[in-house]
């Protein structure tokens, strides 16, 4: 019987890396987003309605085992605290914060009943760090890295495993929209820019979703059995400068 690993926001960037790459190592992969995606089973589910994706996972677990959740849908947004409006920071943490609660503790049940389960949260280098103009986007993924480290600790005796990734810049849909939004109000090149921010990493180049979503295979497999609470850093280095 296949395992089977649920994905959030697996229609895109690194999300659909990770789908892609738990296909090809055989497993079951339901995607949930608001973005249609042919890869996978895919679910149309709005992460920020807890009853909707409660009711989904709910589904899923009466028809199977749920081996491995990857909590990985997001936005990015960029602004200073006075740039970020209430509306902004509540989109914000609803979509990165709110529907990783919800997913993850709709995927617990089952897990407890097994007495097994990897559970993967995408959060950022910025869990660590801070960087300019990222007041909401950067608070919310430090509160993913905290979800991973108090799931690990609460739901250890189930034998749940709970981790964060922590991706560096990665080029993906999501890092090309926040490039060109940058360029729109500087008026500065893409181009420059994009040099610019492979310049600003050790390795001198950007990561790919492909490497994120092999960390992320990693940790759910069972080489990874000893590992749960960790933020892992896939950054080419730039948080150890």
């Amino acid at each position: 019987m296949k395992k089977v690993c649920i994905v959030t926001g697996g229609s895109s960037g690194i999300g659909l890396s990770i789908v892609k790459l738990f296909l090809a190592k055989n497993y079951q992969v339901f995607n949930l987003d608001i973005t249609v995606s042919t890869v996978g089973n895919f679910y149309h589910c709005d992460i920020t309605d807890v009853r909707q994706v409660n009711e989904v996972i709910e589904n899923i677990a009466k028809k199977h085992r749920i081996d491995v959740l990857v909590s990985n849908a997001g936005i990015h947004f960029s602004g200073s605290i006075e740039n970020t409006s209430e509306a902004e920071l509540d989109r914000v943490f609803n979509i990165n914060v709110k529907g990783a609660y919800a997913a993850v503790k709709a995927v617990l049940p089952a897990m407890k009943t097994q007495k097994d389960g990897a559970i993967i949260l995408m959060s950022s280098d910025q869990a660590l760090i801070a960087k300019h103009n990222s007041f909401a986007y950067n608070l919310s993924k430090a509160a993913l890295a905290s979800m991973a480290k108090t799931t690990a600790l609460d739901y250890a005796q189930f034998n749940i495993r709970a981790n964060a990734v922590c991706p560096g810049t990665i080029e993906t849909p999501l890092y090309h929209q926040a490039i060109n939004n940058y360029c729109e109000k500087s008026g500065a090149n893409k181009a420059d820019v994009h040099a610019e921010e492979a310049a600003l990493q050790p390795l001198g180049r950007l990561g790919q979703a492909e490497e994120v979503a092999e960390l992320v295979y990693f940790l759910a497999s069972d080489k990874a059995k000893f590992i749960t609470g960790s933020l892992q850093m896939i950054d080419g280095g730039y948080t150890a400068q």
